[in-house]
């Protein structure tokens, strides 16, 4: 009969989530992760079955909660709110101490060996998903007339899904929230007009 669990499951994906954020995929050793979490490898295996069905479920987390801001954007009332509301979320994701810089979507597993190929696709699929969205709002802007006719949903949704991630490589690389900000205002100089 197997022993009830002696540790908290959300605790434990909690504390996952951080070390992937700040270590990336392949930068997360299953020693890190156990010591983080205070379990043994059995007791891994037998709650997560494997490094990346855990980090599958760390995605989840990580959208449902820190960047859960950057899904509410696409709410905003017009198109113009959207990509305000999106570029400060990765701007001001910069300027907060307690999280890791960046963004885990962004640089999760850029750089991985072959055995780490399905979690680089899971990362791919899962930006290409992102940008989908915003093109579908920006479609739907159009259709309403927020946007002018001549405006591209498609390539607006890539050039903003751009711009969203090299802010989190900036951040990344130590760049402020306040330089972050000035991003968002010129990129949002550029936007289409009627």
């Amino acid at each position: 009969m197997a022993r009830p669990r002696s540790f908290d499951i959300e605790s434990a994906v909690d504390a996952a989530l951080l070390l992937f954020w700040r270590k990336g995929y392949e930068g997360t050793s299953l020693s890190d992760l156990t010591l983080a979490m205070g379990i043994n490898r059995p007791s891994f295996y037998a709650a997560f079955e494997s490094k990346e069905a855990l980090f599958k479920q760390v995605l989840d987390r990580y959208v449902e909660g820190p960047a859960g801001n950057i899904v509410q954007a696409l709410e905003a009332a017009t198109a113009r709110q959207v990509v305000e509301r999106l570029l400060g979320a990765y701007a001001d994701a910069a300027g907060q101490p307690d999280r890791p810089r960046g963004c885990l979507l962004v640089q999760g597993a850029l750089a991985c060996g072959d055995d780490a190929a399905p979690v680089q696709k899971e990362l791919a699929n899962r930006r290409a998903a992102g940008e989908k969205a915003l093109r579908e709002r920006f479609v739907r802007a159009r259709d309403e007339g927020d946007l002018p006719p001549p405006a591209k949903p498609a390539d607006l949704a890539r050039f903003i899904w751009t711009i969203c991630q090299g802010m989190a490589v900036q951040a990344a690389g130590g760049a402020t929230r306040a330089e972050l900000r000035r991003v968002v205002v010129e990129t949002l100089r550029g936007w289409p007009s009627s």
